[in-house]
């Protein structure tokens, strides 16, 4: 890294910044993006909402538990080997979804995209901690942000237009050109060593037996929340038994390495920092909120209020440039301001926003719904670049890649179960007002069942404003901590 500084000057972190920024706009694209494709696709394959909702959801899970193995192997590749592994990855898995003749290949595609958005993505806030000085570190992170925002802003409203023109295969193919773009600043900007600038390693192992915990212990508990809309409450229930039970052997398996001397997966050591702890807590609930209104929002749309996929884009697009300005301006204030205040706030928003669409009707003015969805997007724009900084500026140098990927992966899990909540909701709340999704024209039965979904998320985001009140309360950090493998 030091030999790619002298050669670049100054600005060598900006640019460094801005080349991953380039690849974790292709890997959340490709997360978000999809949503206004799935009619299409269900349509096409003549699925029914519970296997439709695993195209969104089998990416969740994959990044979830993806991103708990970015701290490895960055020690043991590298930040270069890592970051193009991932861009390759995730060029493939567009490549072949949009190829796919079989539901079975495009939720094949979708786990292997899902597990390169999950290593890459926390690599920009380990850079930003780690390259940056403290009074830049909000600066970075609200133009990293603003960045990042751009791809789910921008990206609906050209996929809708795409599906529209050209159909549901054609969302596939639109993070081709990000991922070839970030291979080529990959080699130009992106060192070889691992964080901290020391060389990669192969001397630590892996931790498979915490990866497969916290994959069945995933699995089982958005099997058990499809299985409540299934109707059989006792297999919901082993599963949902299932989940905890592989979080506490993951807990204790964690405990166990590390006092072997091994190289856990999370280092539990990172939650003896009660900001940490509870910017996690926050990270989870938030995550919830966020995946689920972003597979339900266009549902809603397109399914409730009867608008085309194109036109659903277009009413996304000023919400979403709406949030990159107010990121920008965020993180600046992230630098000066407590980060606790700024997210407190941000949920506030962000759950206000979900309350007033119970007021829409099918006669609402469409300008109602863009207003809507520009307060929830400035919600998110104080949240984001405030979220990570707060959780993670106590943390001791060594514990950075541990604690980006371990709050990554909390908001994920999080996510991850807010798509599936969302859709299970949805559906039970569908069948209790006499209605489905399959039913070809809308109703005011159809409307409400939307608007208890709705309600569900903000309370959500009311729960997680307690947990960050939180995050003032600090205390001196742990004595020690277990120093992790990268």
């Amino acid at each position: 890294m030091s030999a790619l500084r002298q050669r670049y000057g100054e600005r060598y972190r900006w640019y460094l910044l801005i080349s991953v920024m380039v690849g974790t706009m292709a890997s959340i694209m490709s997360s978000t993006v999809v949503n206004v494709a799935i009619p299409g696709l269900s349509h096409h394959f003549a699925l029914d909402q519970g296997r439709a909702q695993w195209v969104s959801s089998g990416f969740m899970v994959a990044m979830t538990v993806s991103m708990l193995t970015t701290p490895w192997m960055l020690g043991r590749f590298g930040y270069r080997k890592t970051y193009v592994g991932t861009m390759v990855l995730l060029l493939g898995g567009g490549i072949v979804g949009g190829m796919a003749t079989n539901f079975s290949l495009v939720l094949l595609a979708r786990v292997a995209e899902g597990l390169a958005a999950g290593v890459v993505q926390p690599i920009p806030a380990i850079i930003i901690l780690r390259a940056f000085e403290p009074h830049e570190q909000g600066r970075a992170s609200g133009l990293f942000g603003m960045g990042v925002v751009l791809a789910p802003a921008i990206g609906p409203s050209i996929g809708g237009v795409l599906v529209d023109l050209f159909g549901w295969r054609s969302i596939f193919f639109m993070v081709v050109p990000f991922c070839l773009a970030s291979l080529w600043l990959a080699y130009k900007f992106v060192p070889t060593t691992a964080p901290g600038g020391i060389a990669a390693t192969r001397s630590t192992r892996l931790d498979w037996g915490g990866l497969l915990l916290a994959t069945l212990g995933t699995l089982c508990l958005l099997n058990g929340l499809v299985e409540l809309r299934a109707g059989v409450p006792w297999q919901s229930a082993l599963l949902l038994m299932g989940a905890l039970s592989s979080l506490v052997a993951f807990i204790a398996w964690q405990r166990k390495l590390a006092s072997a001397g091994g190289s856990p997966l999370m280092n539990l050591s990172l939650f003896g920092y009660r900001q940490f702890a509870m910017g996690s807590v926050v990270a989870f609930i938030y995550g919830t909120a966020l995946f689920g209104s972003t597979y339900l929002l266009p549902v809603y749309m397109q399914v409730a209020l009867q608008l085309s996929a194109s036109y659903v884009g277009s009413i996304l697009l000023p919400a979403g440039i709406v949030l990159a300005v107010t990121i920008a301006g965020v993180g600046r204030l992230a630098d000066r301001q407590p980060t606790w205040a700024l997210v407190s706030i941000g949920l506030a928003l962000l759950a206000a926003s979900f309350a007033l669409m119970l007021v829409l009707r099918l006669d609402s003015a469409i300008w109602l719904l863009v207003v809507f969805a520009v307060i929830g997007r400035i919600g998110l724009g104080f949240i984001l670049p405030s979220l990570n900084l707060g959780s993670m500026r106590p943390l001791a140098k060594p514990l950075i890649p541990q604690g980006a990927s371990s709050i990554n992966f909390l908001r994920m899990l999080g996510g991850a179960a807010g798509v599936s909540l969302c859709a299970v909701v949805l559906e039970w709340r569908l069948a209790a007002h006499g209605d489905s999704l399959t039913n070809p024209t809308t109703s005011a039965a159809r409307l409400a069942a939307f608007d208890e979904v709705f309600a569900m998320l903000a309370g959500i985001c009311a729960l997680a404003i307690l947990a960050a009140w939180q995050l003032r309360e600090t205390r001196p950090a742990p004595a020690s901590a277990a120093t992790p493998d990268a």
